[in-house]
């Protein structure tokens, strides 16, 4: 970004950039699609979840490596165009815009349908409209105002989540809602053992698992917004990723331990059937306000992420310059509003595609998972980044407090783990299809970028 350009205000402290990569990251798809996850592999899934949390450390520590550098709005695509070259930080900004319009959409479509519960008679066009008009305000108003509301939307899920294990920890080893009488461990093993579809299946659920996980990566977005960028980087790394496994882990462990992984496509959701064994009346309620929060925590990281990314692409004239305008605020207002009418188009397609039946609304379903690859693209670029980032700076290095564990050898074993991953993506037949569409997707922007490039030196 040039210095003379105005620049975004630094408002964010360690605490709110912490909580919003929590938000970013521990979404609905934790409290009701975790039975998903576990249909593949049984048990074992906490494995997947584990080994799914020590690459995500490793990309982490590789960001924060060079954050600590340079924090800047939007880094990883600075990085992946300076480090790899040009077309990977055209890549891993529209994949970063495309994955959170794509996930605002699903996620405002999830918030009419929560509303529902106790509003049966709500349409879902009314609801959607009105959280996509109260977050786009949030947004506007200030970086500030969006940090705190993102702030209290993650604390309810945390809470909830932390509550949760709690009790699961006393119904497991206590007896705690059943009569006393400790649930035990067996669960673990006493259904066709703890590796239930083998490595194959293992392979199968991680492919999935690392999708839930995509969103953490906002504190790369975040850094050029921090009020003490380096102390608030190094904080936030630091303790970011151990209370994602902690949350994860923990909760599937409750999971897995108190339920009959094989049982679970009939327990409903895993967090209701917690709460209720207690006797906690209204548990239904509870978790559908929490998972109502979780998905406008979503939406309210998608908008922020999106924006900043169509305000640096605006900066550096790869769209028009009125998607780079700052407010009185010093927020990218038009960037805010381009994004937030991009989740109004998809709901209204939402709403169109599901008055037909069979095909279309398959259509819709296979857009909205087919932003798990163009997710994984900056965790690519910022392990590619880091090594080149070592190669170019050894002096930095040698006096850096911050550096990534175990290098090289760590980002080797990250960018290999990922790639199976993207590789077992393919042959799962369940994912198959979603990640052909995010390939496309991403051949067509090097296409694009391709094009456009041979113009400029034409």
């Amino acid at each position: 970004m040039k210095e003379d350009l105005p620049q975004l205000k630094r408002s964010l402290t360690s605490n709110q950039m912490q909580m919003i990569a929590l938000g970013g990251t521990i979404g609905v798809g934790l409290f009701m699609g975790s039975s998903s996850t576990i249909k593949w592999t049984g048990p074992s899934v906490l494995l997947a979840y584990g080994f799914a949390g020590l690459i995500l450390y490793l990309v982490m520590r590789a960001l924060g490596e060079i954050l600590y550098v340079n924090p800047s709005t939007g880094s990883f695509a600075d990085y992946a165009t300076n480090y790899i070259h040009p077309l990977a930080g055209y890549l891993t900004m529209w994949s970063n815009i495309f994955q959170f319009i794509v996930v605002g959409i699903s996620e405002v479509v999830a918030v009419s349908q929560y509303l529902n519960y106790w509003w049966p008679n709500l349409p879902g066009w009314v609801s959607s409209v009105v959280v996509i008009a109260t977050l786009t305000l949030a947004n506007l108003v200030s970086t500030k105002a969006y940090g705190a509301i993102e702030f209290y939307f993650a604390l309810i899920k945390v809470l909830t989540i932390i509550l949760m294990i709690i009790i699961g920890v006393l119904v497991i080893f206590m007896g705690l809602g059943n009569h006393w009488r400790p649930v035990g461990l067996s669960n673990l093993w006493a259904h066709g053992g703890f590796f239930t579809g083998g490595v194959k299946g293992f392979l199968f659920a991680l492919s999935i698992v690392v999708g839930s996980y995509q969103g953490i990566e906002l504190l790369g977005i975040t850094a050029g917004e921090a009020a003490n960028p380096k102390k608030a980087i190094v904080a936030s790394v630091k303790s970011i990723v151990w209370r994602i496994l902690i949350f994860y882990l923990g909760a599937i462990f409750v999971i897995v331990a108190i339920f009959p992984w094989n049982q679970l496509a009939t327990v409903g959701s895993p967090f209701v059937e917690t709460f209720s064994k207690v006797g906690i009346t209204g548990a239904a309620g509870i978790i559908n306000f929490v998972v109502l929060t979780a998905a406008m925590s979503g939406t309210n990281s998608g908008i922020y992420s999106a924006s900043r990314m169509l305000y640096k692409l605006s900066q550096e004239g790869k769209v028009p310059k009125i998607f780079g305008k700052l407010s009185s605020h010093r927020v990218p207002s038009v960037a805010i509003l381009t994004i937030s009418f991009g989740i109004l188009l998809g709901i209204i397609l939402n709403i169109f595609l599901s008055s037909f039946k069979g095909g279309a609304v398959n259509l819709f379903v296979l857009i909205y998972s087919s932003s798990v690859l163009p997710g994984m693209v900056p965790w690519f670029v910022i392990l590619l980044s880091e090594l080149r980032f070592r190669r170019a700076n050894p002096e930095i290095i040698q006096n850096h407090p911050f550096v990534m564990p175990l290098y090289p050898m760590s980002n080797y074993l990250a960018i290999i783990s990922l790639l199976l991953i993207v590789v077992f993506m393919f042959i799962n037949p369940d994912t198959r299809a979603s990640v052909t569409v995010g390939f496309v997707f991403l051949m067509v922007l090097t296409i694009n970028f391709i094009i456009k490039f041979r113009r400029k030196r034409g």
